[in-house]
């Protein structure tokens, strides 16, 4: 997948998940919002000042943008990160992740 794409992915997920809005976040960072729409959907790179304001509005270290996951399809290798991101969860993480997974996979 093309790294605008990934970027606009990943600008996305971490928007969604500070639960603010485009038009938020666009005037926060003082961009268009429809700019920041394009960069979402990985139509548009963005500059290097854009990227620093989407950073401090998200407040985010810019490199977060960057951390691309590659979708595995592999199971076992699968298995072994899920793994390894537990490793040192508590019971209550541990039961947390189990509900939101037992959720996911349905009865």
């Amino acid at each position: 997948m093309e790294q605008a794409k990934l970027f606009g992915r990943r600008l996305r997920a971490v928007r969604k998940a500070a639960r603010i809005t485009q038009e938020r976040i666009a005037e926060q960072a003082q961009i268009n919002p429809k700019y920041l729409g394009e960069l979402e959907r990985g139509e548009k790179k963005p500059s290097f000042d854009a990227l620093i304001a989407l950073a401090k509005a998200l407040r985010v270290p810019p490199a977060t943008f960057f951390q691309f996951d590659r979708e595995e399809r592999d199971a076992k290798v699968l298995r072994t990160k899920i793994e390894m991101l537990l490793d040192d969860c508590t019971a209550d993480e541990l039961n947390q992740v189990y509900r939101v997974a037992k959720a996911l996979k349905g009865p």
